[in-house]
């Protein structure tokens, strides 16, 4: 029986340059290796030119590069590109290329399908079928990098973990991938560029405070409201407001950075006057902004846009309480890539 090839970026550095050396070669060819496994994206052995064929083939013998392959690619109006990725086992994810006249933003996956259960979200629809690796969750980041140098000339400026899944039910493997997108090694990205999107999960929140991260933290939180919150999304009966609150005081406290809370409005849900100061009464507790965000509709039911009368008056009152807010517009629409959209109908 033949032993099951091991995925060769599951090895630290260290644990390639031990490969090599134990198999009589110079522990340099492991940097080499790794160069062209992180910095360089090599889907195939062979594309290692500077390594001989010898070298090629033994690691052939030992190893795959379980590479993700975009699977399908849609281009909408506006400019925004939508990724189907295949994984190495078939399954499929999907995430965006959002482009502005200053910025390019990658939203990334990272669990097939969701463990949550936000009623107005398409993803949460589908099961959770598994996390991804590290590596998978890079390789998104990659392959929109090689789109925004070939369909706008610039590298990507913005990475957001916002696409399917939730984030910090991934930790482990959110965390490698953006240890391997900042580093000299990898893409070397900034991690102020990039922003983790949560539901509200408070014990990974005051983890993310302990471990010292540097990227931006965004909270999906759409209703200051117990019960409203609640039953939108009913997961969050395990994570209450109060909860939520001190987790992220906590994070604060640490990290003196502010948190971006995410924000849909609704007809008849969260578009009331004390929806609103409930909002503004949640953002006191810490330095924050608030994203406003467009609704797409998933289907006809009870999660429809509010009015435009709804949205300024939240505008006007978060800026009369000096709240810092701003108004995101959808993008991609029209291939089903916008916020709350990504539910592989490819």
């Amino acid at each position: 029986m033949t032993n099951k090839k091991k995925d060769i970026r599951a090895l630290t550095k260290e644990q390639l340059r031990d490969f090599f050396v134990e198999n009589g070669d110079k522990a340099f060819r492991g940097n080499q290796v790794y160069e062209w496994l992180w910095s360089k994206s090599a889907h195939s052995f062979e594309d290692m030119t500077n390594v001989s064929k010898a070298t090629r083939q033994m690691l052939e013998e030992n190893f795959v590069i379980n590479h993700i392959r975009v699977d399908q690619m849609q281009r909408s109006k506006d400019g925004t590109v939508k990724n189907a990725v295949e994984l190495h086992d078939g399954l499929i994810v999907e995430s965006v290329l959002i482009p502005t006249d200053t910025r390019t933003t990658a939203c990334v996956s990272s669990q097939v399908g969701c463990s949550l259960d936000c009623n107005f979200c398409a993803t949460a629809r589908l099961k959770r079928m598994r996390n991804l690796n590290a590596d998978e969750i890079f390789d998104q980041v990659s392959a929109i990098n090689q789109e925004s140098l070939l369909y706008y000339n610039r590298k990507l400026s913005n990475i957001v973990y916002m696409g399917m899944g939730e984030p910090l039910m991934n930790y482990n493997n959110v965390i490698k991938s953006i240890d391997k997108i900042t580093s000299p090694e990898g893409l070397g990205m900034s991690p102020k560029r990039i922003t983790v999107s949560t539901s509200g999960v408070t014990k990974m929140i005051r983890k993310m405070a302990d471990d010292e991260v540097k990227f931006n933290l965004a909270v999906s939180l759409h209703s200051a409201i117990e019960e409203t919150r609640n039953r939108i999304m009913p997961f969050t009966k395990k994570f209450p407001l109060t909860e939520l609150r001190e987790a992220l005081e906590y994070w604060y406290a640490k990290t003196k950075r502010k948190v971006t809370y995410e924000y849909v409005v609704w007809k008849g849900i969260n578009d009331k006057r004390e929806d609103i100061e409930a909002l503004v009464k949640f953002c006191k507790y810490i330095p924050c902004k608030v994203n406003l965000i467009e609704y797409n509709p998933i289907d006809d039911g009870e999660f429809q846009q509010a009015s435009q009368k709804a949205l300024t008056d939240y505008i006007s009152i978060l800026e009369m309480n000096d709240i810092v807010v701003n108004v995101r517009r959808s993008r991609g629409k029209d291939i089903d890539a916008a916020c709350g959209q990504l539910a592989n109908k490819s």
